[in-house]
């Protein structure tokens, strides 16, 4: 028994060394000389609670759930599926009606009140309001509780990895796979979001093709930044995705430009890194 323990105790020394944090939902169990711990398990388990959690419509606990489980399990190799499950319920919230305390208000519909007002008033976009809110039309009722969503988006981009991580309150919200410039030329530094358009026409080489030519590239979204000429846009060429492919812009699949668009407000803050 003696020479069990010894056993124990020099393979949790090892685990320990080699920077492994196990997360033990039972004591240890020594069978034959054997330690029978698993990561995996314990992993799996955790996965699918936040996943019950999502089911019942828990988003915030299972928001939480998931964040520990990344949190904890930073080896496991499977912890890309916790964070793709955090992000698509992340975004789940953001569009919803639930409340979420520093990050949301309700505001009360008085009269004057417009949707580009409270778009205004704190600083989010006419879209966002109106999907959290179910809205099939502009019109506003007097008295009318709108939920609004108040935090903070951003854009890091990253080219080594040619990703664009959409951030709220410095917090990753999603990750998004881009084309970026060929040899490296898009620009690096700290940019704003001036202007957006829906189907964009293209200016290249001094013509100006209109978007449903099918020479445009630029897809169906358009974010421009404060350095004239360069923006983040979708794409007719989505096999470019992923690439140092473009003229310098960030190009996006047509739907995540669309979804980034309606979310994010004129004057958002975007950083493109090397």
């Amino acid at each position: 028994m003696k020479k069990n323990w010894i056993i124990v105790a020099a393979t949790v020394g090892l685990l320990v060394a080699i920077g492994l944090v196990i997360k033990i939902a039972h004591p240890l169990r020594v069978k034959n000389a054997v330690v029978e711990v698993s990561l995996s398990t314990n992993f799996d388990g955790a996965l699918k609670a936040a996943s019950a959690l999502q089911e019942q419509g828990e988003l915030l606990k299972a928001q939480g759930a998931l964040k520990n489980m990344i949190a904890t399990y930073t080896s496991n190799p499977h912890i890309e599926e916790a964070q793709k499950r955090l992000e698509d319920i992340n975004m789940r919230v953001i569009v919803s009606a639930i409340s979420v305390p520093g990050l949301s208000v309700v505001h009360e519909v008085k009269t004057g009140d417009s949707l580009s007002g409270l778009g205004d008033q704190y600083h989010t976009t006419i879209a966002l309001i109106k999907k959290e809110n179910g809205l099939a039309s502009d019109v506003l009722r007097l008295g009318m509780p709108l939920r609004i969503w108040t935090g903070k988006f951003s854009v890091f981009v990253d080219k080594s990895q040619n990703v664009l991580l959409l951030q709220n309150n410095g917090e990753l919200v999603k990750t998004y796979h881009v084309a970026t410039g060929k040899n490296n030329i898009t620009p690096v530094g700290n940019f704003k979001i001036i202007n957006k358009l829906v189907h964009p026409a293209w200016t290249h080489e001094g013509k100006v093709i209109p978007s449903e030519s099918p020479e445009n590239i630029l897809g169906t979204r358009w974010l421009g930044f404060d350095m004239p000429g360069y923006g983040i846009h979708g794409t007719t060429q989505p096999d470019s995705i992923g690439k140092q492919a473009t003229a310098g812009c960030v190009r996006m699949l047509n739907s995540e430009a669309e979804e980034l668009y309606d979310l994010l407000p004129i004057g958002t803050e975007v950083t493109i890194k090397d």
